[in-house]
């Protein structure tokens, strides 16, 4: 195939671009390098089913050509993070919402196909668990700007909906459940890399909240598996997916394992002083709202493809530690 990945020098797309190129497809990224780093597909230059544009997915002109050259568009750009959404709610909504309705217009005069990430964010307040791709779904009031990100997004998923139900656009949606893996930054709040770097850093470990807040982690190996599986099945087109992880853990626990596994000499205690409590308003912003848990039903791809998590996320965690930074290896870091 011929692929084209927006927001392709960031976290999943990089690895996305890897997994892409190792299987002979040829790849074409282009991003902005707004939350993306050129760093991330560096090593994948000279190679010669690669290609890079470092611009804009609103670049009408730039976007064309490179829709006019592939059959298929994961899109994946996006403002992404916490802080970035509640700093930057503006940028938030006009990046995700029009810069979606870009890559549609645009795949829909060359009739490429598209899968769209999408988050789990969409499921806001939403008390089921696990949740299912047919689910109700409850956001917050519009004066917290923290459910901006979940709203636009929810709009990436009607429009391109839409766009298959109206003009035969075969669209696919995925929503994300905390991928994690090398790569990613802590910069905007991404809970692990934030972390594991205070941890090597011999600082405490900032946890929310009270911490038990829970997640399901999924290590971005297991997630650029189930992306893949998904764009092998055309018979996908206007549908909704689910890709994540089947363990629950607290934030706490979170912690607490993280020391575990980097220090395994110091096992933490139920008191540690390692760990520090932070307010969500001083984290954030006063009256901000997290999901108390995110859980997701991924019956319905497993279903379809076979896929399952793999990668335990203890590993996950010592594959973060390994790169962050880079200076050493964790051995090293963690005699020192």
């Amino acid at each position: 195939m011929r692929v084209l990945i927006t927001g392709g020098a960031g976290f999943i797309g990089s690895h996305l671009a890897e997994a892409l190129l190792a299987a002979d497809h040829r790849v074409t990224i282009m991003d902005n390098l707004s939350t993306g780093r050129f760093e991330n597909i560096a090593h994948l230059v000279g190679h010669p089913a690669f290609h890079f544009a470092i611009d804009s997915i609103t670049n009408d002109i730039v976007l064309d050509r490179l829709t006019s050259e592939c059959d298929l568009v994961f899109h994946l750009a996006a403002a992404v993070g916490v802080e970035l959404i509640v700093r930057q709610p503006v940028h938030t909504i006009e990046t995700n919402v029009m810069g979606t309705e870009a890559v549609l217009r645009t795949a829909a005069r060359y009739r490429a196909r598209v899968l769209i990430a999408s988050t789990s964010e969409v499921y806001g307040k939403g008390s089921r668990v696990p949740f299912n791709e047919a689910d109700d779904v409850l956001l917050g009031p519009t004066n917290k700007s923290r459910w901006a990100y979940a709203a636009s997004k929810m709009v990436d998923e009607f429009l391109g909906l839409a766009y298959y139900q109206e003009q035969g656009l075969p669209v696919t949606i995925m929503r994300f459940f905390n991928t994690i893996g090398p790569r990613q930054t802590g910069r905007y709040g991404m809970v692990i890399p934030r972390l594991v770097a205070q941890a090597l850093a011999g600082q405490p470990l900032t946890v929310y909240g009270d911490g038990q807040q829970s997640r399901c982690f999924c290590d971005v190996a297991d997630v650029v598996r189930a992306a893949l599986a998904l764009a092998a099945r055309p018979d996908t087109a206007g549908e909704v997916f689910n890709i994540g992880g089947s363990e629950e853990i607290s934030i706490l626990d979170l912690a607490r394992l993280i020391l575990q596994v980097l220090f395994p000499q110091a096992p933490p205690a139920d008191d540690d002083p390692r760990i520090q409590f932070v307010a969500y308003a001083d984290a954030y912003a006063p009256g901000f709202e997290d999901m108390r848990r995110r859980v997701p039903d991924t019956s319905k791809l497993r279903a379809l493809t076979g896929w399952a998590p793999a990668i335990p996320l203890p590993e996950t965690i010592r594959r973060v530690a390994d790169t962050l930074g880079r200076q050493a290896p964790i051995s090293e870091r963690v005699r020192a």
